[in-house]
């Protein structure tokens, strides 16, 4: 039903009553009954495809956002109660699966959920409080300025009467939808900005299923499947005569340039996986790390480029300059290693195809099975389950088409799993990429700034030119080159400023150290430039920059680390969050260890301050953990590493004591599941020099400490 927002709300109303609201929620509460600890077991009625009260008077709220870790599936419901003036702790939150008519946006990327849909799920709570409200006062034949909503209950001010919502539902769904409503004021908040637990938290501690993996229907199969080893390959033939003798072993076949084993469990496809025989032919150039760093040498060089800012003129500035500072930093590309492997299950049978599992795009993935299947988008359901990490991994479905493609010849429901090995050599990877940074220097004052990318495939997202500096300096220019390969790359988290951070916020601490100025106040001074330029295209806040800059310094104690402390700072906006950091570390046997990161965040309104932590916290350690040990190369196409044994991920023993610090904001909320990562290793690169004297131009950091060999256990 596409429509206008009032014809939407009203179009959810059934005949026997029930309240439709535009979005997952709603609640009716009796306040007298204790709260069970689980909920699901309540005996819910069914009111519309969103809204389901029980018997008991408690209310289950659907969440339409994909959930990867970031938290949505509790704090988007967490909006809608506040709103709508019911208790937390009388909502029951379920998944529900892929519903264009219904919702937006459903999608996990970009840091996004809660900033995309912050005003559309109060006014829907909103809505609701003020039907409930009017229905009451028409009970009480009164005003509805003589009613107040609290608690899940409609009280009378005149008499003191109560109705709670579930016996005001019916009446209210028969009202006109109201055609403006008012928000609750921050301080009045009861529920936002109030720690509640992750909603699936008893579920996964005590192992229920939930994940994609955990999925399971009655006479399913399992599949998986052998792809290309190297990227650039294809499949000239196959024997798999010894792995169709191992029991249980059902079907291999060809689909593509892919081999799918199909099994009556997963752990016997995978031990017929490796008894397949396959030969492989060169369909492309099989590349490797090496000569793509020379390629993308080349290109930082070369004079063709792509323009996407330039301020003042940049040439007229160098070519007046007492000196040029200029830098190049290359990052290799890197797999997304998310603890739950690529899984989908699906049932594909007489023109339809049901599916269900882990992903981050379900309304991209829908209509790329369709197209697949030779079959209309409308015969393509897809539910979601929580995922084990997604990263950007996710946003691509193929797993899925996959998945698909095997159950339509099989004409049965099956899962597809990948293996750790699978997933890491068959992903789609971080680009690697390489800057080039340089700025004009004249009389003591800096008069230009000259950005450039090149990177394998391009970024995702091409390089955003209006982050600071943008603004802060007359003469500015920032360009991008790449070259195209055959090796997949794509969005990883914080895309393109996972690792674009890093290079700046590094090169300006070397700006800060040959101009003999503090990089605090270097960093301050250039933001209040800022202050007086009109430029719309500016996505950043320069105020709200320099305020998570002074708080950060505050709590680190910036500058008064104790002996043997070397410390390192950052400021960085990205996803519409303003992020500072600290980074400190010690020096254990030569070797840079870092003990403790300070993280300042603007992001406005925090809905949930545990999990808001638990975000930041996150992305911190993951940006510490991939700058200081990430490493990923190619050869002839092939993945350098396999599984964890060869590839380093941060380890808990590595990981910093972070200390994450919000500032008291009404603005409204913005992204929070990526910006704490990208200036992580900015931080530690900076606090590394002061430490070591060295400036660290490559990640991963630690090899210019240590010798890794092979096998990096």
């Amino acid at each position: 039903m596409k429509t206008n927002r009032r014809n939407f709300i009203k179009a959810g109303t059934l005949t026997t009553g029930g309240l439709f609201l535009g979005v997952n929620f709603l609640s009716s509460c009796k306040t007298d009954v204790p709260l069970p600890k689980d909920l699901s077991g309540l005996n819910f009625k069914d009111f519309n495809s969103y809204i389901r009260i029980s018997e008991d008077g408690y209310v289950s709220i659907f969440s339409a956002n994909p959930e990867i870790g970031q938290g949505v599936k509790t704090s988007m419901p967490m909006i809608v109660a506040e709103e709508l003036e019911i208790p937390w702790e009388k909502v029951h939150v379920e998944q529900t699966g892929l519903n264009s008519e219904w919702y937006e946006r459903q999608v996990a990327g970009g840091s996004q959920s809660i900033r995309q849909g912050w005003d559309g799920l109060r006014e829907a709570g909103a809505s609701a409080r003020e039907m409930l409200k009017q229905a009451a006062a028409n009970k009480w034949s009164v005003e509805i300025t003589d009613v107040t909503a609290v608690n899940g209950e409609v009280v009378n001010n005149l008499t003191k009467e109560k109705f709670h919502y579930g016996e005001l539902v019916e009446e209210a769904a028969q009202l006109e939808v109201p055609e403006k409503v008012e928000f609750k004021k921050p301080k009045e908040y009861k529920i936002i900005g109030k720690d509640a637990a992750n909603v699936d938290l008893q579920k996964i501690v005590t192992g229920k299923p939930l994940f994609g993996l955990d999925y399971r229907e009655e006479n399913m199969l399992f599949a998986c499947a052998i792809r290309p080893p190297a990227f650039g390959q294809k499949l000239e033939s196959f024997d798999a005569t010894d792995a169709k003798n191992i029991s249980g072993v059902l079907e291999v076949f060809q689909f593509g340039d892919k081999i799918a084993i199909v099994a009556q469990d997963t752990w016997t496809a995978f031990k017929a996986q490796k008894l397949v025989q396959a030969q492989w032919s060169s369909d492309g150039k099989l590349e490797s790390s090496e000569e793509h760093d020379a390629i993308l040498t080349t290109l930082l060089e070369g004079k063709e480029s792509e323009v996407l800012r330039s301020d003042g003129n940049v040439e007229k500035a160098f070519s007046e300059a007492d000196e040029i500072l200029e830098r190049t930093y290359s990052a290799p590309f890197l797999p997304h290693n998310c603890m739950e492997p690529m899984n989908f299950f699906a049932d594909v049978k007489e023109g339809k195809a049901r599916l269900v599992g882990p992903i981050q795009t379900p309304k991209w993935t829908q209509g790329r099975i369709a197209e697949l299947l030779g079959i209309d988008a409308g015969n393509v359901s897809i539910d979601m389950t929580r995922m084990g990490g997604g990263f950007g991994r996710r946003l691509y479905g193929g797993f899925a088409l996959e998945a698909a493609e095997i159950s339509a010849k099989m004409e049965k429901p099956v899962q597809l799993v990948f293996t750790r090995e699978d997933d890491m050599t068959q992903g789609t990877y971080r680009p690697a990429s390489k800057y080039k940074i340089s700025a004009s220097i004249k009389d003591g004052q800096l008069t230009g700034y000259h950005l450039k990318e090149a990177c394998i495939n391009g970024n995702m997202y091409g390089l955003i030119p209006n982050f600071f500096p943008a603004g802060a300096l007359e003469n500015y220019k920032v360009e991008v080159v790449k070259y195209d390969s055959n090796i997949t790359t794509g969005a990883w988290r914080a895309p393109y400023t996972n690792f674009l951070a890093s290079c700046e916020q590094s090169f300006f601490d070397e700006i800060a150290e040959k101009l003999n100025l503090d990089p605090v106040q270097m960093r301050l001074d250039l933001l209040e430039k800022v202050k007086g330029v009109e430029d719309e295209k500016i996505e950043y806040s320069a105020k709200r920059l320099q305020g998570v800059i002074k708080l950060a310094a505050e709590k680190a104690n910036w500058g008064n680390a104790k002996e043997g402390v070397h410390q390192g700072f950052v400021a960085y906006y990205c996803h519409n969050t303003h992020v500072a950091e600290v980074a400190e570390i010690e020096m254990v046997d030569d070797v840079p260890v870092v003990r403790k990161m300070i993280c300042a965040i603007d992001c406005g309104i925090v809905i949930n301050p545990i999990a808001a932590r638990n975000q930041a916290e996150g992305g911190v350690i993951d940006g510490v953990g991939h700058s200081m040990y990430g490493d990923f190369q190619f050869n002839d196409g092939r993945p350098s590493a396999s599984n964890f044994n060869k590839f380093q991920l941060i380890r808990m023993k590595d990981a910093p004591k972070v200390e994450v610090y919000f500032v008291e904001s009404e603005v409204d909320p913005t992204g929070l599941g990526e910006p704490t990562l990208p200036p992580a290793g900015g931080a530690v690169a900076n606090a590394i020099h002061k430490a070591t004297g060295k400036r660290m131009y490559q990640q991963p950091f630690i090899n210019a400490f240590i010798n890794r060999g092979p096998n990096l256990q």
